[in-house]
């Protein structure tokens, strides 16, 4: 089977390792008429890989037919499955084909089947092992040629030896089993996941869409996920919508997702335990801090005097805005300032990165990789920059 062709034709995303072992599952049993449970959990994606199996199986041109087992009162539930005579219970006026019958020749899909109460399990075994049932309120035996595809997010193993599940029922399940992996495992498909969620919602709702920025699509694979896929897709539709018609920027993204949430990862550049905004208005006061040190010892070799250590003259921004020290004003070689000295306080950030970035490509005679070096970013977010603040043009009036 073509594995390409089947992830194209199923809508599966994603390149990680966990999720090409899944797609291979699905194209080694799928053909195999055999009862499948598939496991994970909440929101991972286990109706997709249901519906997959379904699709490249022989049943594919039955019908497959989805029960959620938890959305079924345990009174009602054997009625659906098996169907019912007339006046078999209060309100049953005529007889009820269930879905196991509605699934003949086809697939039936069980969700969420670790709900199911332990009496209905009894019968649930013997339509895997017989196809053989009964429906409510009737002695007449029926059949069904259906095969079975089951789903949980629970421990059926632990709840089968807590007396919580059948043991039969689940050793029969999991004759093949598919682990569908968590978001939090398989996090370097968040990119692709985002793109296809917010390229459907926009299409269909008529919304402009300008994409994620890096940073942005950054900050949320530090989030956990819980939710999984089901809650990434929920998070960028409300995003696009609260946004609407603009570039999601990493700002964006941590108004929306609780900073408590944020995984702390000690392999970042710089720990996550402050804003966006604070975080990057310290890396680019420290550069404009040694970039007036630079210009400091250049007077200092000029005039003869030695140049001094300038680690006592940089300071970092504390982490709380209201204890803010006050900023010197920062001087070129002819004495103008680059950030006077009134002007803190109410200076934005954007003009701030923009000063930097002009005057940090000035210095380095416009040579791009030793002023990214400089600015501590990488050559593509600044030529990005550049284009976003319209500085070519401005560079080459300059010079």
């Amino acid at each position: 089977m073509n594995i390409e062709r089947l992830q194209q034709t199923t809508g599966i995303i994603g390149n990680s390792s966990p999720i090409k072992a899944v797609i291979e599952m699905i194209a080694q049993i799928a053909p195999v008429d055999i009862s499948v449970l598939i496991t994970g959990e909440s929101g991972t994606g286990k109706e997709i890989v249901a519906k997959a199996v379904h699709k490249f199986s022989k049943r594919a041109n039955a019908p497959l037919v989805t029960v959620n087992c938890g959305a079924i009162p345990a009174g009602l539930i054997e009625s659906e499955l098996f169907g019912h005579k007339k006046g078999a219970y209060t309100g049953a006026s005529d007889d009820r084909q269930g879905y196991f019958k509605f699934a003949h020749k086809g697939t039936i899909f069980l969700d969420e089947i670790g709900e199911t109460p332990l009496e209905t399990q009894v019968k649930l075994l013997r339509v895997l092992e017989s196809g053989e049932f009964m429906r409510v309120g009737d002695s007449k035996t029926l059949y069904s040629d259906v095969r079975v595809i089951a789903a949980t997010n629970r421990d059926l193993e632990s709840d089968a030896a807590k007396g919580d599940f059948r043991q039969d029922l689940y050793y029969r399940l999991k004759t093949v089993t598919i682990e569908v992996p968590a978001l939090r495992n398989r996090i370097e498909d968040l990119s692709l996941l985002v793109e296809r969620f917010a390229l459907q919602f926009t299409r269909s709702n008529d919304i402009p869409y300008r994409g994620f920025m890096p940073e942005a699509v950054r900050l949320m694979k530090q989030y956990d996920w819980p939710g999984n896929v089901r809650e990434l897709k929920n998070f960028v539709e409300s995003i696009l919508v609260l946004e609407r018609g603009e570039r999601i920027t990493a700002e964006m993204v941590a108004r929306q997702l609780q900073p408590t949430k944020v995984a702390e990862n000690p392999h970042l550049p710089m720990l996550v335990d402050r804003s966006p905004e604070q975080a990057e208005r310290e890396i680019m006061l420290r550069q404009i801090f040694l970039m007036r040190q630079d210009i400091q010892d250049i007077k200092e070799v000029l005039s003869g005097k030695p140049v001094y250590n300038p680690v006592d003259e940089i300071r970092f921004l504390p982490h709380e805005p209201t204890e803010i020290e006050p900023v010197a004003p920062v001087t070129t070689p002819n004495d103008f300032p680059m950030i006077r000295g009134e002007a803190i306080g109410d200076m934005t950030l954007e003009s701030l990165e923009k000063e930097a970035i002009m005057r940090t490509l000035q210095h380095f005679n416009n040579n791009r990789r030793a002023a990214a070096r400089s600015l501590g970013m990488s050559e593509r977010t600044l030529y990005r920059k550049i284009d976003q603040y319209g500085l070519e043009r401005k560079i080459k009036e300059r010079k």
